[in-house]
């Protein structure tokens, strides 16, 4: 059940990717850099919407051993796939040139070229422990990982400073969004390149400004579980961009930029004319008010309390912003029944995670339940582990 067991050593990391290296290339990387993971406390689908978040970043790491070229040709390899060594140039990895781990792989080199780094051609092999699929963002740990060996062998660093970890993570959400195609917000990359171990990270989607909240879970005598259903998780379907252009539309009707700007969500429900954009902007314009409370709760210790926003968040993205799915209800409702503090869904939904929010004591019989339930059901049996707040991405060897 601990996260802490599934995810590497650094050193196994740093291994790992140099061993994929050595074998798809022969010689050595430059170097090897690593980005985490992350999950979300709450803050569901506020990012696109200038509003707060509030996530952790995981021990778990994808690890890129990368080397710099003289040209611009550009080889890459992945442990996530069978394998398949991908040779191009840098002007393959561009918008409607690439898909796949390819697209998230390469797109950081795209745009750090179209922000004026002059990368070189390279040669790259990922590898990660970052469950794929899961809503754990694997796709940010990698972006974040590679844009970052990719800054440093270009001479132009971008871990000096949390300003340059912001630069960088913007570069990365470009990346995303134009060359793998998929229209996520920031709270990714921004957990996976500014987050600090112990730590929440409190992100401003607005400004881009963040805080650091301490989290010591354990001092509290308390747990967050992470809970893999192993139900199916993309966000390239069309769904998760359904909502965003929802939300975007709404804002544009109520005449403000984002839907963090609304201040009178009764006024904005009413001026808005069909049943589905108002469930939508309540649950952005609440869960935005989530996390500020949540905060509150936290540095005050009243876990009870935020676990009950935990609740209120889940049954809001089940109800109102209908991302949840069979498999994230029935791993919640088996947590919440069997003692958790509090239980909701975390990414960007349709599959994926769940976490949960349990006292040391009630740590296994909550586990316990979550995979009698699941087993009841008859669905895939999910995967249970624990989350430390731990660092975002750096160079390791």
């Amino acid at each position: 059940m601990d996260a802490e067991r599934q995810a590497w050593t650094t050193a196994k990391g740093e291994r790992s990717a140099r061993s994929l290296f050595g074998k798809a290339f022969g010689g050595h990387p430059d170097g090897v850099w690593a980005s985490p993971g992350r999950v979300n406390l709450v803050g569901e689908h506020t990012d696109y919407n200038g509003g707060l978040c509030l996530p952790i970043a995981l021990p778990h790491r994808t690890y890129a051993a990368v080397r710099r070229r003289d040209d611009d040709r550009v080889r890459m390899i992945s442990g996530l796939d069978d394998g398949d060594l991908w040779v191009g140039s840098l002007d393959d990895l561009a918008p409607n040139r690439v898909e796949g781990w390819v697209a998230y792989c390469g797109g950081p080199a795209w745009a750090l070229r179209e922000a004026g780094v002059a990368v070189s051609g390279f040669d790259v092999a990922v590898t990660s422990c970052v469950p794929l699929g899961a809503g754990l963002s694997s796709s940010a740990a990698i972006e974040c990982a590679v844009g970052l060996a990719l800054a440093e062998l270009a001479g132009v660093p971008l871990d000096r400073s949390d300003a340059d970890r912001a630069t960088l993570a913007g570069l990365c959400v470009r990346a995303e969004n134009e060359v793998a195609g998929a229209p996520t917000g920031g709270m990714d990359q921004a957990a996976s390149l500014r987050a600090t171990a112990g730590h929440a990270l409190l992100l401003d989607c607005l400004d881009g400004s963040v805080r650091q909240v301490p989290l010591d879970l354990a001092d509290a005598g308390l747990r967050l579980l992470v809970i893999d259903t192993r139900a199916s998780h993309a966000l390239g379907d069309g769904q998760y961009g359904n909502r965003r252009a929802s939300c975007e539309a709404a804002a544009g009707r109520l005449g403000v930029g984002t839907l963090r700007e609304i201040t009178d969500l009764t006024a904005a429900l009413a001026a808005l004319d069909d049943d589905e954009t108002r469930c939508r902007v309540r649950h952005v314009v609440t869960e935005i008010a989530r996390v500020t409370a949540f905060v509150a709760r936290a540095e005050a210790g009243d876990w009870a309390a935020a676990g009950v926003l935990m609740n209120e968040s889940h049954d809001s993205l089940r109800d109102d912003y209908e991302v949840s799915c069979v498999e994230l209800d029935v791993a919640v409702d088996a947590a919440r029944a069997a003692g958790a503090l509090g239980a909701r869904m975390t990414g960007g939904g349709f599959g994926g995670s769940a976490i949960a929010l349990v006292r040391d004591g009630d740590a296994d019989a909550v586990a316990e339940a979550v995979l009698d339930a699941a087993r009841e059901r008859g669905l895939t049996q999910p995967e249970i582990h624990r989350a430390v707040p731990s660092a975002g991405g750096e160079r390791v060897g």
